[in-house]
């Protein structure tokens, strides 16, 4: 065992066989170890830095149908919500006063925002909160639209890939296409985007040999952001009565994949914080250098259910600031405000894709 996690720290890959089996044999002592080089392996390339996202979840309407998350379209007892436009850009406003320079625009799979109406909120964002880095996260779109929103200002391109196991993809999204979901991340990687993919751990059906795949799925995609979250049921989907995932398997899979792509920017998920009170703390310990705050409307946030029981729901922005900050602080990291762009990404490498 030693000699597989030195060789994932070394060389920074291990086989498919011996994932399953490193998986399948890891001891506690042996999860600190792999937390340590995976701490270690994250300061190389980011330092103490946690970059900060501030979230603006703009949108609880979806077309899709996914049989674990709380916005399908069959949860008939969802409340459903829509910010305007304005009411975006006073979001990002707020957030932008209180020094975040990084924002992500997040929603269901919405056609009511179509590409001119996301293209205009984009535009004026950038314009009112000068030197910010926009991410995008919508899900499954056009070519066209992936390409207009890049030209308009987006930096960032969010599409979790959930899971790279095509029969397991296809269990859990009813009427989706695996290889739709994949073209999508290729071609938001052709146009120029810092793409984002990441999956799920403790999905029901899961094992050691589907996350194996994850793994060297991300390990040759290589994205510059990859977010890993625990499966949290909801109450009012087909998946209710599922088991879930757990705040240790998920540490697991963070620090694995640290270790596999190291440079990437991967998040401390509020889903962490969820079923931990400590869950941020410790995924930031096992390789995670992101968080993301919430800056929506209080009176619209737990409309967003994903899942339930979600964190900081009734945090005003500057209070979720500052205890994100302490928080960081105490773990031993610095919380960094600024644009947090991927070690390897220049600006000029966006404008020669624009040109």
């Amino acid at each position: 065992m030693e000699a597989l996690l030195d060789k994932l720290s070394e060389q920074h890959e291990l086989t498919e066989e011996e994932i399953v089996w490193f998986l399948g044999h890891l001891t506690p002592e042996l999860k600190n170890k792999l937390y340590s080089r995976a701490s270690e392996v994250r300061k190389q390339y980011y330092g103490v830095s946690v970059y900060s996202r501030g979230l603006i979840e703009f949108s609880s309407y979806c077309k899709q149908d996914c049989l674990y998350c709380g916005l399908r379209r069959s949860n008939w007892s969802a409340e459903r919500y829509r910010l305007t436009e304005e009411e975006i850009l006073e979001c990002a406003a707020e957030g932008y006063e209180l020094g975040y320079r990084s924002f992500v625009l997040q929603s269901g799979e919405d056609i009511h925002y179509s590409e001119q109406v996301i293209t205009s909120i984009v535009r004026k964002l950038k314009l009112r909160c000068p030197d910010t880095a926009v991410t995008l996260s919508v899900g499954e779109r056009s070519e066209g639209f992936y390409r207009a929103l890049y030209n308009a200002g987006v930096d960032r391109y969010l599409l979790r890939h959930e899971t790279a196991s095509r029969a397991l993809y296809e269990s859990l999204h009813p009427g989706m296409s695996y290889d739709n979901r994949m073209d999508c991340l290729r071609i938001l990687r052709g146009i120029g985007y810092q793409v984002g993919a990441g999956f799920m751990v403790g999905l029901p059906g899961q094992t050691h040999r589907h996350l194996a795949e994850d793994l060297l799925f991300l390990k040759a995609f290589h994205p510059e952001m990859i977010g890993i979250g625990p499966f949290i049921p909801h109450s009012a989907t087909p998946l209710k009565e599922a088991a879930g995932g757990t705040v240790e398997d998920t540490l697991v899979m963070i620090a694995m994949t640290r270790l596999m792509v190291p440079d990437a920017l991967m998040p401390a998920t509020t889903a962490m914080g969820t079923l931990d009170p400590a869950g941020r703390e410790k995924a930031i310990q096992a390789g995670a250098n992101v968080v993301m705050p919430i800056l929506s409307p209080l009176q619209i946030r737990r409309k967003y259910a994903l899942y339930e029981q979600k964190i900081c729901m009734g945090d005003e922005p500057a209070h979720c600031r500052s205890c994100l900050e302490m928080r960081i602080a105490i773990s031993g990291y610095r919380m960094d405000h600024g644009r947090g762009d991927h070690c390897g990404y220049s600006r000029l490498t966006k404008k020669e894709h624009q040109e």
